[in-house]
């Protein structure tokens, strides 16, 4: 079974964000930084090298495939902001949706193009529901 590369690395969270190519992504990333910081508790971290993520828990698949994860985190992509809420929280996250704002998503991610697309008040409850959501799935953390 391949080994996932999406593990805690010792890289700088700062220096990566101040690596984000445009200034706009930067002073994004600086915001959801700050933000996730203060609604989780947890101190942000570099998962891989292009995920910054908030705290983790230990998952295991049917399949057998296990590994760690951040319980919620972002990305300051080229193409879009990549903030990892949805996952595990399936159908729970859909009234949130509904009101976010202006984004893109897929099964586990929202693709957000600057965080003025999205309702911030919005943004801080979903952030804090995945949060705890994950928390009380994985009750191990």
């Amino acid at each position: 079974m391949a080994e996932t590369k999406t593990k805690p690395t010792e890289v700088s969270v700062d220096d990566f964000i101040n690596a984000v190519e445009s200034p706009k992504k930067r002073e994004d990333a600086f915001a959801l930084k700050q933000m996730m910081e203060e609604i989780t508790g947890e101190k942000a971290a570099m998962w891989g090298p292009t995920i910054i993520g908030f705290g983790s828990y230990h998952y295991k698949y049917a399949t057998g495939h296990e590994g760690d994860a951040p319980i919620v985190g972002f990305s300051p992509r080229k193409a879009a902001h990549s903030l990892y809420l949805v996952g595990c929280m399936g159908e729970e996250a859909e009234p949130l949706l509904a009101k976010l704002g202006k984004f893109k998503k897929s099964v586990s991610c929202i693709y957000a193009n600057k965080l003025s697309d999205l309702n911030e008040d919005i943004l801080r409850e979903f952030i804090a529901k995945a949060y705890q959501f994950t928390k009380q799935k994985y009750p191990s953390l």
